[in-house]
């Protein structure tokens, strides 16, 4: 495809360039075919693939050092306690917590999300308080506050986000009240690509001495995190969305409030003593994490870091937006394609849709050459209702994805206008 001038491939840095089309090759998968053509993924928001230091790292602890961690004497049981230790300290590195327990090893985002509305939310909530969510929040940072809700007769209040995708903060401001108990918002959105003034949201928060759970699933790739710059109360992320395997995710917590938390789940690790009259709880981090870890996962999520940090996330980040401008631009020239989202400031997510074309036709013809994106509601129904749709097809950016990958996007979806479009024949518009 011939580029125009106004072409902005050269806004990453040279080396940048070089060290990133290097690590393409990391991740074996990327050398698929689907149906006769190589893979193009680029359905990055679901999950993100993984390179070969962190599939070694995982097969690694299974074939030399499987044993289960913090009650063993023996060297495998030391050995395994070793690295997983070694990796919530990698944990709290990579976002700057205070210390090592503040990091809870929990399944993903959605857990830890439940684990704070359940043992810290709940116990402080009473009919007629108020949560704060906003109007582009994934299922998984809306559900857990419904059922905190119901259980409490506690209200669910929501900060709704203009047409371009943004967060409306005046509205947000008006909200809070002194009724408010937590405020639970994205730091990027998962359908829009979206990133949320996060820092105004906390201030004004904390301002009346309000928590502040941040959903990081979507921003841990894309962004520097510092939860301490942030001075966010929880951040919840997954370590499958961040090169790292499924399974496993992060809670940092405040160490006050995690103190402060009850225990949700009971026995294995999380216990100091047991009795028939009593149970005395461990000290944090242990106290909330309760039963055998997924061990193996936590060894890889440590494998994930060190990658991520040997090329930079802020590398990483600047690769991404160079994708998405490019994109961007390619995809407004489409006669008929509409952008979802359109935040002043974005990250590598961009959704559209295309006239009358279903999302999931859309999904389905790039699949036949080959280009994996994601269609539907995105878990974020609400938003779509926001925004009168149904669902929007979605491309989303990762470190390892090119501008011949955005090319062959692009490509694809005019294949996809040329067979479905108005007046091909093959598509019958809904009424």
């Amino acid at each position: 495809m011939t580029k125009v001038a106004t072409d902005t491939r050269e806004t990453v840095p040279g080396a940048a360039r070089r060290d990133l089309a290097q690590a393409r090759a990391d991740f074996p998968i990327l050398r698929t075919r689907v149906n006769g053509h190589l893979l193009t993924y680029l359905d990055n928001a679901a999950t993100t693939q993984k390179p070969d230091a962190v599939i070694d790292a995982e097969a690694d602890f299974y074939r030399n050092n499987n044993a289960n961690v913090h009650r063993g004497v023996h060297a495998l049981s030391q050995r395994a306690t070793d690295a997983h230790e070694a990796a919530r300290h990698k944990v709290r590195s990579f976002i700057n917590a205070h210390a090592d327990a503040e990091i809870i090893f929990v399944r993903g985002t959605t857990e830890a999300i439940n684990l704070v509305a359940q043992g810290f939310a709940e116990p402080r909530l009473r009919a007629g308080d108020e949560i704060v969510v906003s109007a582009m929040e994934h299922h998984s940072n809306i559900v857990p506050w419904q059922m905190a809700c119901r259980r409490t007769g506690a209200v669910l209040r929501v900060v709704p986000v203009d047409d371009a995708g943004e967060f409306d903060v005046d509205a947000y401001a008006a909200l809070l009240n002194a009724r408010t108990r937590i405020v639970a918002v994205t730091h990027l959105s998962n359908a829009l690509g979206t990133i949320t003034p996060v820092r105004r949201i906390i201030d004004l928060a904390h301002a009346r001495g309000v928590p502040v759970l941040l959903d990081g699933a979507q921003a841990i790739s894309h962004l520097p995190v510092d939860v301490r710059a942030l001075d966010c109360d929880f951040y919840a992320f997954s370590a499958h969305k961040l090169y790292g395997p499924t399974g496993i995710g992060v809670l940092y917590g405040k160490t006050e409030h995690l103190q402060a938390m009850t225990p949700c789940q009971g026995g294995g690790d999380m216990i100091r003593s047991v009795s028939f009259d009593a149970t005395e709880y461990n000290e944090l981090p242990y106290r909330l994490e309760a039963g055998t870890p997924h061990i193996a996962g936590v060894v890889a999520l440590g494998a994930a870091l060190d990658y991520v940090n040997a090329i930079g996330i802020e590398r990483i980040a600047a690769h991404e937006r160079a994708l998405l401008d490019d994109a961007t631009r390619q995809l407004n020239r489409i006669p008929g394609l509409r952008i979802i989202g359109t935040a002043t400031d974005k990250a590598g997510v961009l959704s559209f849709t295309l006239d009358d074309i279903h999302p999931h036709d859309i999904g389905t013809m790039l699949d036949d050459r080959g280009i994996a994106i994601r269609a539907g509601h995105h878990c974020a129904m609400p938003l779509m209702q926001r925004l009168g749709l149904t669902g929007t097809a979605r491309a989303s950016f990762a470190l390892y994805n090119t501008h011949d990958d955005v090319d062959r996007l692009v490509a694809g979806i005019r294949r996809v206008c040329d067979t479905l479009g108005e007046g091909a024949g093959f598509y019958e518009p809904a009424d």
